[in-house]
């Protein structure tokens, strides 16, 4: 699309110039112009003036070796030069001349004036004038807020031939079906006043990070073929209160000018956060969500204009934001399931050369859970590391090893682990896949590594689902707890010691054995009863206890519980499965890395 971009520079930046060469006028012309010429005499006539009395005031500087007087009428000033003389004093005072006060060397009143404030005010008016009407031309007209501090400056987009249509949006098909209404409107208002509908005022698009709620508003902009105003929450907050009010003012200003048109907010919970009357509240946020509201649903009508926001926090909002009448409908933009990274993955791979033999299923299966920002960097990283080998397109080799660079970081060039570190290393990512194996409801064994990666990780099994996965049962949560323990019971039974390998296993299982007994209700203790609140559920889900102190200690002795019994079920699995654990480990150790085929013949061999 094509930007219609603002000025560079602000009106104030032009008044700064101009008040700057005024203090320079001030300080360094202004004393030349001021200062009227000084008549120079011989001592022979300063002495003549005294004897006929025509002296009026004078003053002897002693420190400049001058005498500086005036005549009767203090019109004229004299300076002469002093000369060895004890009787001036008295000559002086027989004169008639007035010792009191300092002559002040000054211009003629009127020119005085001229000089120092009719003519600084000339100046000021006139190049104000014309730095004003300059920036009013650059900026669009005499209606331009001040040193462009209350003016908005939302990006407009307009058509263009290479404009995002929905085409280019994958994934989402849902938000798309409720945003094509949108669409639908725009361009044939009236089948929708025929029936007496009305389109939602503000549509709110929530989702975790990387969703593409952006490239959605920007999608409907392109179908629609409108004017696109676009800007971001934080724009809106000023150092000066009531900027950002201003500002809210002139966007809905421009949008009704350009009406039809669609105006995005991003990250409106930069000014949407609930207001709570707290004291050292932040007054300039609260008076730009009040003007939005007042602009949103207030007296005069914005017909034409539909108004699109993105945020991952939708419960920080405030409820006279969200309520109909201002945002109607709220539009999930989840992240993708099977179908919906397959498909995202196929657009992303349109921009790049791709082998023939790819199974995208298989790609979307080994990506799940990743979003759409992160589909596209796997399709991305796959073609560089093509670039790298020397290859004109991708394979599907390239993509599989893009998903784990994404995942577990690049492998570490300059890592070599010593052969017990190594041994050590194949048994525990062994007793993680032999686990995982052994039980039902689990994800089968897609690949086994002891290959370091950047983040850390000096090995890692990965599962892959056969499709999506929606629900989890109790029996698949715990299997899940025994699949991650299995690694630390691989080293104790093996090595009778354990290691620091696995302090990220022991932190998923604690985490999903505490959700198991605070918010899936599968404790028999405390039955249906939610010990814990998610907050921020699309910013990492934190959570915070709703339970008594008393309360939490029973919860801790439970998780404890559970993962201890999860714990000697994958211990015994191991036990049982010795020769195998042995068998598979070795040939991990000498590999380094084997396919979940690979290991599911090894581990159904008689």
């Amino acid at each position: 699309m094509n930007e219609v971009k603002t000025p560079k520079k602000p009106l104030l930046y032009y008044y700064s110039i101009v008040l700057l060469l005024l203090i320079l006028f001030n300080f360094l012309a202004m004393p030349r112009l001021a200062e009227r010429q000084v008549k120079e005499v011989d001592y022979g006539t300063f002495m003549t003036m005294a004897e006929n009395k025509e002296i009026g005031q004078v003053e002897v500087q002693e420190s400049e070796n001058r005498i500086v007087f005036t005549n009767k009428d203090n019109t004229v000033v004299y300076k002469t030069g002093m000369m060895p003389d004890p009787d001036l004093t008295s000559r002086l005072y027989a004169s008639g001349a007035q010792f009191e006060g300092e002559i002040i060397e000054q211009a003629d009143p009127l020119v005085s004036v001229l000089v120092s404030w009719i003519l600084p005010i000339v100046i000021f008016v006139v190049l104000g004038n014309y730095l004003t009407k300059r920036m009013m031309k650059n900026a669009g007209g005499p209606n331009s807020m001040m040193f462009g501090m209350g003016k908005s400056n939302a990006k407009i987009y307009v058509k263009s031939s290479e404009g995002i249509k929905f085409s280019d949006v994958a994934g989402e098909d849902e938000a798309k079906e409720n945003l094509a209404e949108i669409v639908e409107y725009l361009h044939d208002p009236s089948k929708y006043r025929e029936i007496g509908a009305s389109m939602p005022k503000g549509i709110l698009l929530v989702g975790p990070p990387g969703t593409g709620k952006t490239m959605l508003a920007k999608a409907v902009a392109g179908e629609a073929n409108v004017p696109f105003f676009s800007m971001s929450g934080s724009e809106f907050v000023e150092m000066f209160v009531g900027m950002g009010a201003s500002k809210v003012r002139d966007l809905f200003k421009q949008a009704k000018e350009k009406a039809p048109c669609i105006v995005f907010i991003d990250e409106i919970d930069a000014i949407g956060k609930k207001r709570d009357g707290q004291l050292g509240g932040n007054d300039e946020r609260e008076q730009t969500l009040n003007q939005l509201l007042t602009e949103m649903d207030g007296f005069e009508d914005n017909t034409g204009v539909i108004i699109l926001a993105a945020t991952n926090r939708p419960e920080s909002l405030d409820p006279a934001l969200t309520r109909p009448g201002r945002f109607d409908r709220r539009v999930p933009v989840e992240l993708p399931d099977l179908a919906g990274r397959e498909a995202i993955l196929r657009v992303h791979a349109k921009k790049i050369k791709v082998s023939d033999d790819v199974d995208w299923n298989k790609i979307a299966r080994m990506a799940s859970g990743a979003s759409g920002a992160e589909l596209a960097n796997i399709v991305n990283e796959a073609a560089l590391r093509a670039v790298r080998d020397g290859r004109r397109f991708a394979t599907q080799a390239d993509l599989e090893e893009s998903i784990e660079v994404v995942i577990a970081g690049y492998q570490k060039k300059n890592a070599i682990l010593t052969d017990k570190e190594k041994v050590i290393v194949a048994y525990h990512e062994i007793g993680h896949a032999l686990v995982a194996a052994l039980q039902t409801h689990s994800a089968p064994v897609q690949k086994i590594t002891i290959v370091p990666r950047t983040s850390g990780a000096l090995g890692y099994t990965m599962q892959v689902d056969e499709g999506n996965h929606y629900l989890m049962s109790q029996e698949e949560l715990e299997n899940k707890i025994a699949t991650l323990t299995g690694g630390r019971a691989a080293e104790e039974l093996i090595f009778k010691s354990a290691s620091t390998g696995a302090s990220n296993d022991i932190e998923q299982a604690t985490k999903l054995a505490r959700a198991m007994i605070t918010r899936y209700g599968m404790s028999k203790e405390f039955d249906m009863v939610a010990m814990e609140t998610v907050t921020n559920q699309y910013l990492g889900g934190d959570t915070s206890l709703a339970c008594s102190a008393e309360t939490q200690t029973q919860i801790d002795r439970q998780v404890v519980d559970l993962v201890k019994t999860q714990h000697q079920k994958a211990l015994q699995i191991l036990t049982d499965n010795r020769k195998k654990l042995d068998e598979l480990a070795k040939y991990l150790y000498e590999k380094e890395t084997i396919t979940g085929d690979e290991f599911m013949k090894i581990l159904n061999q008689q």
